[in-house]
């Protein structure tokens, strides 16, 4: 089933944005995302509204189950549009190479189309790979330094009454 046909006008009136969504093994995978983020009541209101529309419409003749979340830091790439959202971004993925073992490559992603992906390899440099021959991609969430936070000039949190 074309999912995004369904989805898309329930969640963008919750003002969330179908990212994905799979039927595998048995429970229907919804992933939403909006600018700023998913919180936990977005979530809980996609999930009440998939399932009423799911019990009105029974799409899925089985048994299921649903599961509703966000992508997360590391988003899984399954489609030319997750792709080409991701690029600039640092991306892992297992290339297969037909009789040659399967590679895993990470770098950052330069480029998306139709057809592929452009990956500016960390050890290989610049790398082509139609999207037929990926195994599973991801993107990859880099932890930044941080500085410590000091207390020089900060206010009191609250405000005492003498007496």
């Amino acid at each position: 089933m074309e999912w995004d046909i369904a989805l898309d006008p329930l969640l963008s009136s919750l003002g969330l944005e179908l990212y994905d969504a799979e039927f595998a093994s048995g429970t229907l995978n919804v992933v939403v995302t909006k600018a700023g983020g998913v919180d936990l009541d977005a979530l809980t209101k996609a999930n009440r509204t998939i399932s009423e529309w799911l019990d009105a419409n029974e799409p899925i003749a089985s048994r299921y189950t649903l599961d509703v979340s966000s992508p997360g830091l590391e988003r899984r790439l399954r489609t030319p549009a997750h792709f080409l959202g991701a690029v600039g971004d640092v991306v892992t993925l297992r290339e297969l190479r037909g009789e040659a073992p399967t590679r895993r490559l990470e770098g950052t992603l330069v480029a998306a189309d139709d057809q592929g992906v452009t990956l500016d390899d960390h050890e290989l440099g610049a790398v082509t790979i139609a999207y037929d021959a990926i195994e599973r991609a991801r993107t990859v969430f880099e932890w930044g330094a941080t500085k410590p936070v000091t207390a020089k000039g900060a206010k009191a949190a609250s405000t005492r009454k003498k007496g």
